[in-house]
């Protein structure tokens, strides 16, 4: 599996599941069960490399502000869901959090910004081909987000680092 074969599934899914964030992780663990568990392996290696690129101090104050806060928890769910969205949100997310504004404009943070499920989907269809746990795949986090730390409940600092995000979910 490459990174191709990674979103081409990303979007099936997604798009299978009509956007639902729960559907989207039972359709992925329906896909993943219809391949070999090498291939899940390699699924679930890509995943995490994306999860962990995506753990960034930036990133975390745009879902901050997209879902009117964000705990350790909820950010792991939102870079889940963040993945689920596709390689063009996702990329375009990491590249400059503040354009998650134009990349997401139907966002609403009581349906969208969470995908727990989906961080474990390779884990569930690997269990179901092998009878066994998914092997490690990826390195431990790091103890802090990548980048520079700021305060996310500062409105100057925020409307300032992301102006098109405070604008339309800023207080």
């Amino acid at each position: 599996m490459d990174e191709t074969d990674f979103w081409q599934i990303i979007d099936d899914t997604r798009e299978d599941a009509e956007g639902d964030p729960d559907e989207q992780a039972d359709r992925l663990v329906e896909r993943l069960v219809e391949l070999t568990p090498d291939d899940v392996i390699d699924f679930a290696r890509l995943f995490e490399a994306r999860f962990q690129r995506a753990y960034r101090h930036d990133l975390w104050g745009a879902a901050y502000l997209l879902l009117g806060g964000a705990s350790e928890d909820s950010f792991d769910y939102f870079r889940c869901w963040l993945i689920g969205q596709g390689r063009d949100v996702f990329e375009g997310g990491l590249h400059e959090p503040d354009d998650l504004a134009d990349l997401l404009p139907g966002f609403d943070e009581e349906e969208d910004g969470e995908a727990e499920d989906l961080g474990y989907a390779a884990d569930e269809a690997y269990e179901q081909l092998t009878a066994l746990p998914l092997p490690e795949v990826g390195g431990r986090q790091p103890a802090q987000p990548f980048g520079a730390g700021f305060d996310f409940d500062d409105p100057e600092v925020m409307a300032k680092r992301f102006p098109k995000l405070w604008e339309r979910y800023g207080d």
